[in-house]
């Protein structure tokens, strides 16, 4: 038969043949049609074709359970059929929602590009990792990709010299020259650094000089007790991106590098980090040190989105992105509780992040969820106009305040720890859906300015939690109150509207996320952290344990690019995507990022019996 034009090959998957494979495939292609609502392959069927869309639209339909449910819809470019041809048998029903003309992919010649091209085979059987490889890719090329894939022990390490807790400061400063570097790893000595905390300590060539010209020390005055404890270390295979993140967070410029096997390998700086990439977030970090009022910490915070722009545009991976934003936010929240809180009262305060902010995934500066831990006994009469200053502050810096008041403005997010047990506890017993709201708000809270131990006790009554059937049965509900938005083109009743991926795909695994997280006690507050967990305790599925966090990702990234592009446009950041604005392998990732939410709920449903909810 005669090759039918307009078959286009130039993208995924198509685009992973080389020229041979393609002339085979637009050879071999024949053209379909299929009248509006007629039922083009039934589920369970094995296919002839693997079909491409030319005109029309396909509705997909989940019919497991005997409860059909939409899947998704087609439109023109999308691939169907696949899984049909490759497994012989359709996952979902498709049916023609208008008359629909399609390409038509013999399965004989499907199978051979398999066996011969494996780049095509894993676009088809690795799923959302390989085309969220090839979504990258299909971004501009960046320095930020060399640092996301350098491992520290690629870098520029500096040797780690080791000196005694004696050395004298002029002797440290002699071994510093002779071995080029700018800090000393000292060796804790039990009898002058009492009460310090074991293990070496690090003094850097500014601790040296401080302790000459400022403190008037004497030169052969010991360097042990000049070196601060702990030394902050990465591990020798981390990426250089994490190794940033870790001196952002700890307000340091160099790290000890360690190896499981072969022990210390060095220490890693910042020049070394900046040698491979010239990172706007070292910036806003330094700004931040040397902010000495609220209007310059709000200056350097104003620069957060134009780093986030630059990330995302360069391809950052959503993990290491938030992990970099939670160091910034960390920073920012800190500074602002200590412009508002007397220096001899921080001690008895605990200031926390909630939400995202907790769980360390917020990007762009969303609402203020945060509470307060008070020192039982605390008599401070001026807290309650120092925390309208802090939430005024936050608001000034950019951060909105929350609608539903939970932040520290409010008394009722702000107690003793005693009394967020009884809040804690009179949450359990009332289980009514403002109480559940507030409970998984809670849940993610994260100690980030203050003194962490007074935390400790309400995290504990928090995972005590993990003990309630019925609670955690009735949280997990909520995966299941939105609908998934899987009509991806167009065909609904706003199309302007755009479809709420926070409604119907982010909060479902999140949440469901963490209450699997506080039924099986894992303390971790990131959802990527939670889900590593959970597979590694066998609560998820192997493919569930690979495909969660990259659906995860993956809407979070869409979301982020929709709401840039509207900051952009002078419009307001929310959590909508316009599926007609994305590109083919985009709509594609999406979908499948999807099917995922939909199995996960399916997944809630068996393990805590919400079937008959």
């Amino acid at each position: 038969m005669d090759s039918v034009p307009g078959l286009d090959l130039s993208h995924p998957p198509f685009d992973l043949l080389d020229a041979a494979q393609q002339s085979r495939l637009q050879a071999s292609v024949d053209m379909g049609f299929h009248p509006a609502g007629s039922t083009i392959l039934a589920a369970g069927a094995a296919s002839d074709h693997v079909h491409v869309i030319l005109k029309g639209v396909v509705r997909a339909w989940d019919d497991r359970g005997g409860d059909a449910r939409v899947f998704a819809d087609y439109g023109p470019g999308d691939l169907f059929g696949a899984w049909a041809v490759i497994a012989g048998r359709a996952r979902h029903r498709y049916d023609a929602r208008e008359d629909v003309l399609d390409f038509l992919l013999p399965a004989p010649v499907f199978r051979e590009l398999l066996a011969d091209s494996p780049a095509f085979a894993a676009f088809f059987h690795e799923g959302l990792s390989l085309k969220r490889r090839l979504a990258a890719n299909d971004q501009q090329p960046s320095e930020l990709s060399r640092l996301m894939l350098t491992r520290v022990r690629d870098a520029q390490l500096a040797p780690a010299i080791r000196v005694a807790a004696g050395t004298p400061i002029h002797v440290a400063a002699a071994r510093m020259r002779e071995a080029r570097v700018d800090c000393l790893l000292v060796e804790a000595d039990a009898d002058s650094d009492a009460g310090r905390s074991p293990g070496v300590g690090i003094v850097t060539r500014t601790d040296l000089l401080d302790a000459l010209a400022l403190d008037a020390r004497p030169r052969d005055a010991p360097v042990g007790p000049l070196a601060r404890h702990p030394v902050v270390g990465v591990r020798a295979n981390d990426v250089l991106f994490q190794a940033l993140v870790t001196m952002t967070e700890h307000h340091i410029e160099r790290v000890l590098v360690d190896d499981d096997t072969q022990g210390m390998l060095g220490t890693l700086g910042m020049a070394e980090v900046l040698a491979h990439y010239a990172s706007h977030s070292h910036l806003i970090s330094l700004r931040l040190e040397r902010a000495g009022s609220l209007q310059e910490v709000a200056a350097a915070a104003r620069e957060m989105t134009a780093l986030v722009r630059q990330l995302h545009a360069q391809g950052a991976r959503m993990s290491y992105l938030m992990e970099l934003v939670a160091a910034l936010n960390g920073r920012i929240l800190g500074h602002v509780f200590d412009a508002v809180v007397p220096p001899g009262l921080r001690d008895r305060i605990c200031l926390l992040a909630l939400g995202s902010e907790g769980r360390r995934e917020q990007i762009l500066k969303t609402d203020q969820d945060n509470a307060l831990v008070l020192a039982e006994g605390l008599e401070w009469d001026g807290l309650a106009a120092a925390m309208e200053r802090f939430g005024d502050a936050l608001a000034d810096i950019g951060y909105p305040p929350c609608p539903g008041s939970v932040m520290v403005r409010n008394p009722k997010w702000r107690l003793s720890a005693s009394a967020w047990r009884e809040r804690i506890a009179r949450w359990q017993r009332e289980r009514d859906p403002e109480s559940a709201m507030d409970l998984s708000i809670a849940m993610d809270a994260r100690p980030v300015a203050g003194n962490p131990a007074l935390f400790e006790p309400v995290a504990g009554a928090l995972r005590a939690l993990g003990r309630d059937d019925l609670l955690l049965r009735e949280l997990a509900r909520a995966t299941l109150a939105f609908s998934t938005p899987l009509t991806l083109f167009g065909r609904m009743r706003d199309p302007a509207e755009g479809i709420d991926l926070k409604k119907g795909g982010i909060f479902p695994l999140v949440h469901g996320i963490r209450v699997l997280a506080l039924r099986h006690g894992i303390a971790r507050h990131n959802s990527f952290d939670r889900c590593a967990a959970l597979l590694q305790a066998g609560v998820l599925s192997p493919e569930l344990g690979r495909d969660v966090p990259q659906a995860l990702a993956v809407m979070m990234r869409m979301r982020l690019g929709a709401q840039l592009q509207a900051l952009a446009e002078g419009g307001r950041a929310d959590n909508r995507v316009d599926p007609a604005s994305l590109r083919r392998l985009d709509r594609e990732l999406l979908r499948d990022a999807l099917r995922v939410v939909n199995a996960f709920k399916d997944h809630l449903r068996d393990t805590f019996q919400l079937r008959a909810g």
